[in-house]
């Protein structure tokens, strides 16, 4: 089964015209994992042309002029990714950015590193990855906590995770939870704090509903037979798995409720400053891909067969996984360009996590988010 992010039909907007930026090569310490897939390096200058024949000065031993010595070419900036979790199509845009060289035209040397890492966040502070897809939920307590990383860009702009219940169940509304059991991996993470979200915003809390906790993450299969009322998912993953098996979801999002920022681009304060040019260069030309994939899901499924060869076995399937991940990508309440960042919402996500008691020490949106990588 296909999961989504610790976990997204958007009109795309013209993709901008994107510079090389003048790059330089850095050292990066690379995490002790497989790698899926690595970027084929970046094009070295050419050489000067010899000079000619004719404009080579004589002399009397007869002795040729030499060619002009060649270049030096250009290193590619190495960049480790970290997508934190399986491969799977909603990480599309990378793997068109990677497969059709994006990224080498613009002086990277990509490695994308695929394993559900609960460390991702600290490994992103050490510096042991440059940059990965991270949970903003996940941001806000780790910097609180010193943890030295900034989230750069939005991807999900809707949030993800969500609550399915089966519509014959009579569950419509967050308030028709209350006294059901939900069946969710753990009291941790994302899907956790969602639904102390959604069950607030009907007046609940946890207490008013019964948990069932189910480590393997196999709280949908529970719902189908019927074990537990309503289960935690994500919006491009549990309804599509629902539907398959002859069942109309209910989803319950928050998204209309309160503001909690979805997964996105996070990278530490130190790579940020030593690596900036080529960070920049990355997050336009990822963005790039979203806009494309947003715009003709096709070239999304072909990079992702490209990378993940199994999944090509049902590409139904994952057009629809890849259908419902584009429509997370534009966040409704700021309409803006993909990649931006609902301040505005980091701000509401912020104060009610700090009233959950997860913000352990005080800390203020401009530590969190840093805006200066997007285009």
């Amino acid at each position: 089964m296909i999961r989504s992010p610790h976990a997204q039909e958007v009109s795309p907007p013209v993709a901008p015209s994107y510079r090389r930026p003048a790059v330089r090569p850095f050292v990066v310490l690379s995490m002790a994992a497989a790698v899926l897939v690595a970027a084929c390096g970046g094009g070295t200058a050419s050489p000067s042309s010899p000079a000619s024949a004719s404009a080579a000065p004589s002399s009397a031993a007869g002795a040729a002029t030499p060619s002009a010595a060649p270049s030096p070419a250009v290193e590619p900036v190495p960049l480790t990714v970290g997508l934190g979790y399986i491969p799977s199509v909603q990480f599309a845009q990378f793997y068109l950015a990677l497969k059709a060289g994006y990224y080498a035209d613009e002086g990277l040397e990509v490695t994308l590193q695929n394993k559900i890492d609960p460390d991702l966040i600290t490994l992103l502070g050490q510096g042991a990855v440059d940059i990965g897809s991270g949970d903003g939920t996940s941001v806000i307590p780790a910097v609180s906590q010193g943890i030295p990383v900034v989230y750069t860009a939005t991807i999900y702009g809707t949030f993800p995770a969500v609550v399915v219940a089966n519509a014959a169940s009579g569950i419509r509304t967050a308030a028709d939870l209350k006294g059901k059991t939900i069946g969710i991996p753990g009291k941790y993470g994302t899907s956790w704090i969602q639904l102390q979200a959604l069950l607030q915003s009907a007046g609940l809390t946890t207490a008013d509903v019964k948990i069932k906790e189910f480590p393997a993450f196999g709280q949908t299969a529970a719902l189908q037979q019927g074990a537990v009322d309503a289960a935690t998912g994500f919006a491009n993953n549990e309804p599509i798995v629902l539907r398959r098996a002859g069942i109309e979801p209910v989803v319950l999002g928050i998204d209309d409720k309160i503001a909690l920022p979805g997964p996105g681009l996070v990278t530490g304060t130190a790579t940020l400053a030593s690596k900036r040019e080529a960070l920049v260069a990355f997050t336009a030309v990822t963005l790039r891909a979203m806009d494309e994939i947003a715009a003709d899901p096709q070239k999304g499924l072909d990079a992702t067969f490209a990378s993940v060869p199994d999944l090509a076995k049902d590409p139904a399937l994952q057009r629809e996984i890849l259908d419902a991940t584009i429509a997370t990508w534009k966040n409704p309440r700021t309409g803006g360009a993909l990649g931006s960042i609902d301040r505005a919402g980091w701000e509401q996500s912020l104060a009610f996590m700090t009233g959950l008691g997860l913000v352990p020490n005080p800390v203020t949106v401009d530590q969190l988010v840093d805006e200066s990588l997007l285009p």
